[in-house]
């Protein structure tokens, strides 16, 4: 057991938590930034209309990155739940298996993807002046996008091996890289939004380089890999993992039917307003799975421990800390909504004035949608997965695809905007009445 598992074993669980919860939160802020600046350049340099393309191109973009979190997040419960079992190799064995299953999954999507990537772009709603954007970041997607989720997949086996500074380092490099990358790809090559495409997947290709410094290091777990393949370690991996996936896979639902909602009421202009409120929820959104990624590897591993009390502790402190975190979003949003928007460059003064109020309604839901992560993450680390299923099926899924179906037809564009607010006030409110006195009492 390495220093890292000691700290775990005996340290307070408010110390352990903050260890592990500032470099991951600030590591996750760093990797959506990833996101936001993909949008900012690509409004500068290209306009709405690739805006508008390349949003609708990111429910692929979910895809990859719930792929990573199925199978990371997945394989790096049982690698800690091992840890703290004290049973190394098979948690090094674990690892093997999710690097390989993840390979080939992404293989298989990207070589389907290549191939119908016309299809795909109008099943995502692409129209005339939006369809060429939309193909060239697709292309660039099925073709190098499994380097973004190889990425997110090592920085959760880092954290859980101890080394969430390390993860942290290798996202923030990515952002730095990624910043260099566009301005190059479409200021100066003028490669619009393919190029914006190529700059994403590039820094993520620097930032695996980084995060493999964690396999030479001394004490890391990882340095001696095994790899004793296992039908049972697979189907464990991905059943755990699946409320990631689903989680993830929310966000792509999330985005189609907000971009079709968008284009039914305002056509281009509307999709190119939800682009600015979506890049921006992008950064917000990936902020809460800091806190999943700091509490994953402490319940985990007080599970494979049978630390029930700590695991009751660390699910009070994630409460208070996502709480606290949704509150400074929404002040923000409130705020600065009008700053945030200017940093799209957008020429038409309704999209602007549209996107202004989409932010302060929107925003409304970083109230709740911490409390929602918390407890989907307490019940997936301790390998209770049908409560976890259950509550990402309600706010991404039956919630929300009702709300878009029906505001709309009441309050207009507003409705639009208010229905994942109030389809993650929901949730919350049933795990706060219904779930939260099993948990932490």
């Amino acid at each position: 057991m390495n220093g890292t598992h000691e700290f775990l074993k005996h340290q307070s669980v408010k110390k352990v938590f903050f260890q592990y919860l500032f470099p991951s939160l600030l590591g996750m802020m760093l990797m959506s930034v990833n996101i936001l600046i993909d949008g900012i350049f690509v409004g500068n340099g290209v306009g709405s209309e690739g805006l508008a393309g390349v949003n609708l191109a990111m429910p692929v973009f979910s895809l990859i990155f719930s792929i990573a979190l199925w199978i990371g997040i997945g394989g790096g419960t049982i690698y800690s739940i091992h840890i703290g079992e004290e049973n190394m190799v098979k948690a090094r064995s674990v690892f093997s298996i999710a690097v390989a299953s993840s390979l080939v999954l992404l293989l298989v999507i990207g070589v389907i993807g290549y191939f119908n990537v016309e299809m795909i772009a109008n099943l995502l709603g692409a129209n005339a002046s939006t369809l060429s954007h939309t193909i060239d970041y697709l292309t660039v997607l099925f073709l190098f996008g499994w380097l973004i989720s190889v990425q997110q997949l090592l920085s959760i086996f880092v954290r859980n091996d101890g080394s969430p500074t390390l993860a942290m380092v290798a996202l923030g490099m990515t952002a730095i890289i990624n910043i260099g990358l566009n301005y190059y790809m479409i200021f100066i090559l003028k490669l619009a939004v393919f190029g914006a495409a190529l700059a994403t997947v590039l820094a993520s290709f620097f930032g695996v380089l980084v995060l493999l410094l964690h396999f030479f290091k001394k004490h890391s777990n990882l340095r001696k890999l095994s790899f004793q393949w296992s039908w049972h370690a697979l189907r464990t991996i991905f059943f755990i993992g699946f409320p990631s996936f689903l989680a993830e896979a929310g966000v792509l639902v999330f985005v189609a039917g907000y971009n079709l909602a968008m284009v039914g009421l305002l056509g281009t202009e509307g999709v190119a307003a939800f682009s600015v409120v979506n890049y921006l929820h992008g950064f917000m959104f990936l902020s809460f799975f800091g806190i999943e990624s700091a509490l994953q590897p402490m319940i985990s591993y007080y599970h494979g421990a049978n630390e029930k009390g700590r695991i009751k502790e660390s699910v009070k402190i994630g409460e208070k800390t996502a709480f606290m975190l949704g509150a400074i979003l929404f002040i923000t949003g409130l705020l600065t909504a009008p700053l945030l928007v200017s940093l799209f460059g957008l020429e038409s003064e309704e999209v602007r004035e549209l996107a202004v109020q989409g932010i302060r309604l929107f925003f409304v839901g970083y109230l709740f949608l911490g409390l929602n992560f918390v407890y989907m993450t307490y019940f997936q680390s301790i390998g209770k997965i049908r409560p976890s299923v259950i509550i990402i099926l309600l706010r991404s899924f039956a919630f929300i695809l009702v709300l878009l179906w029906m505001l709309p037809k009441l309050l207009g564009i507003s409705g639009v905007w208010l229905a994942l607010p109030i389809a993650e006030m929901m949730v919350a409110l049933l795990l706060f009445f219904f779930t939260r006195k099993h948990v932490v009492r």
